[in-house]
């Protein structure tokens, strides 16, 4: 008798065999083995991942698409991944929780948009005035932030991965001139998270609106202005054909960080060196979105300078000396009210700090003498 058969039949009379291994055993295929890694197998998985971007959307859309490519390559087609723009499988804000309850096995997003759920989720995406991309990375990599996320998101059967990072984000798109505050009263604006209570703060309406959503709204008048990332999205969605008035800089969040976001259950269910798959790819996608970002980003800065009748302008002083006196009491208040969000916002706010002193003899030095 073959030693696979001997497996097949002693799994079986235990009754730990579900018919598809079974079958498998039987046939001499997806026998597990240990080495010091841990227990590794030829069983191939096959997730649904969830996004909150729409189908084959630039950079991030496709930043899905290349990371399941590459977690299906690496894994020798062990793990599959079926990736669903918002709105195929679930509707796009719903991606945190259809995760959460299984119905799909990963998900992509950014945390801001959960803060109806997780308030403090908000600060792994961005905060206003916070950290740029590359100090993000290095706060959640290297200062403990991913060890804080991790936590928050264990209270929600998942575990989180960085995604990706816009870099520092142009300021949005008007329909009507911004000179001072006074100008934002009444402003209906798309602008989610923490930047969108700032903006209330400064007298204007948040509105939260998924990317597949916002060229409608401000055509329609849903909303009288919008941010989105930087000058390729923003060309890309046609925003320059219904709005007047581009300005930056994008103070409400200078470098904000994309996630993939696992069901932890089903993790756990990989074997380890899948497990280190997910998690290396998705580092590669981290530095992928940012580099594209930056390479398109310029390109297209230069296309839209050339639209007649845009107008791309600097916010005033005023208007950023109030945004920034704004953001401080507000995410105050708020990191006060959470218990979480009060160490995550410690924890940020010191990396800050510390980081700020090294930014200040050697990044700041050499863009102003440049």
């Amino acid at each position: 008798m073959t030693q696979s058969r001997k497996k097949f039949l002693k799994a079986l009379a235990a009754g730990t065999l579900g018919l598809p291994l079974a079958l498998r055993l039987l046939l001499g295929e997806g026998q597990a083995q240990k080495n010091e890694y841990g227990v590794t197998s030829n069983e191939r998985y096959d997730w649904k991942m969830v996004t909150t971007w729409p189908p084959g959307f630039p950079i991030l859309g496709e930043g899905c698409e290349l990371l399941a490519d590459l977690i299906r390559k690496m894994s020798n087609g062990r793990l599959n991944i079926e990736v669903y723009g918002g709105g195929e499988l679930v509707p796009a804000l719903e991606s945190f929780t259809a995760v959460r309850q299984g119905a799909a096995e990963m998900g992509s997003g950014v945390s801001y948009y959960w803060s109806g759920t997780a308030p403090a989720a908000q600060f792994f995406s961005g905060y206003p005035f916070g950290l740029n991309a590359q100090q993000m990375n290095a706060w959640l990599l290297s200062g403990g932030g991913m060890e804080l996320w991790r936590e928050l998101y264990a209270d929600y059967g998942l575990i989180p991965f960085a995604g990706g990072n816009t870099g520092v984000q142009m300021g949005g798109w008007y329909n009507r001139e911004i000179n001072s505050v006074a100008d934002f009263k009444g402003l209906k604006m798309r602008m989610p998270g923490l930047g969108g209570r700032v903006l209330e703060a400064l007298g204007g309406t948040p509105v939260l609106l998924a990317g597949g959503e916002i060229y409608t709204g401000l055509e329609r008048g849903v909303i009288d202005a919008t941010e989105w990332i930087g000058p390729f999205h923003d060309h890309t969605m046609g925003f320059h054909q219904i709005a007047k008035y581009y300005y930056y800089p994008g103070w409400h969040e200078p470098g904000t960080n994309f996630e993939f976001f696992v069901n932890k259950e089903a993790y756990d269910q990989l074997p380890p060196d899948l497990q280190t798959i997910v998690e290396v790819a998705t580092h590669y996608i981290n530095l992928y979105t940012l580099s594209s970002f930056e390479a398109k980003n310029a390109e297209y800065l230069k296309i839209l300078s050339e639209v007649k009748g845009l107008s791309i302008r600097g916010f005033s002083p005023e208007v950023i000396d109030a945004a920034r006196k704004a953001a401080k009491t507000t995410i105050e208040d708020f990191a006060a009210k959470d218990a979480f969000a009060g160490r995550v916002y410690a924890s940020v706010s010191q990396f800050k700090a510390n980081i700020a002193a090294w930014g200040d003899l050697t990044e700041k030095i050499y863009y102003n003498r440049m």
